[in-house]
């Protein structure tokens, strides 16, 4: 017998203005929001690294929290259905973040990364959109993952912040 668990639950999305040109914004995102090195990744398997040197690793690599695991220019594929907005999509993470959830649920990993998006609204508005982590890894009904959700939360303003785009107060509040 096969068995099914349906589960309802409703995400918040935030969509800001970064108050910047789409390609300005783009390239201080990718600076703060470095790439994941993957060779650096599949050197510490091969060597058999502890978790203490991915932690350590991971702290040196993602500056700001996170790193970004994918991204594609979207934008320029839709250019050629006529479209003329910018977009770029982007999987932006940290692992050692995620496996404080995934020892509780594996299934975290279908919001973990975090995706998200750089694109102009259709006033041109330069806007960074990203599910609200908390509104997703809450569905899971553990408390220990609804607590690394809200902590992506924070992390998530905090870095807004270092890409200098007024935090709207709607975000930072329970954050402190």
């Amino acid at each position: 017998m096969q068995h099914l668990t349906e589960t309802r639950h409703e995400v918040v999305r935030w969509s800001i203005d970064t108050q910047a040109p789409f390609d300005e914004f783009r390239a201080r995102y990718e600076a703060a929001v470095p790439a994941v090195d993957l060779e650096r990744m599949t050197r510490l398997r091969a060597g058999h690294a502890s978790w203490d040197a991915v932690l350590a690793d991971a702290a040196e690599s993602a500056p700001h929290g996170f790193l970004r695991f994918w991204s594609t220019d979207v934008g320029d594929l839709m250019r050629l259905a006529g479209h003329h907005s910018s977009c770029a999509t982007y999987l932006m993470g940290n692992h050692t973040i995620a496996e404080r959830m995934y020892r509780h649920d594996p299934a975290v990993m279908l919001y973990a990364p975090l995706r998200t998006t750089i694109h102009e609204d259709r006033q041109g508005v330069t806007r960074f959109s990203i599910d609200r982590p908390s509104s997703r890894f809450s569905s899971f009904g553990d408390p220990d993952i609804t607590s690394v959700g809200l902590e992506l939360d924070h992390k998530v303003v905090n870095l807004l912040r270092v890409l200098d785009v007024p935090v709207p107060a709607a975000l930072t509040v329970h954050q402190d």
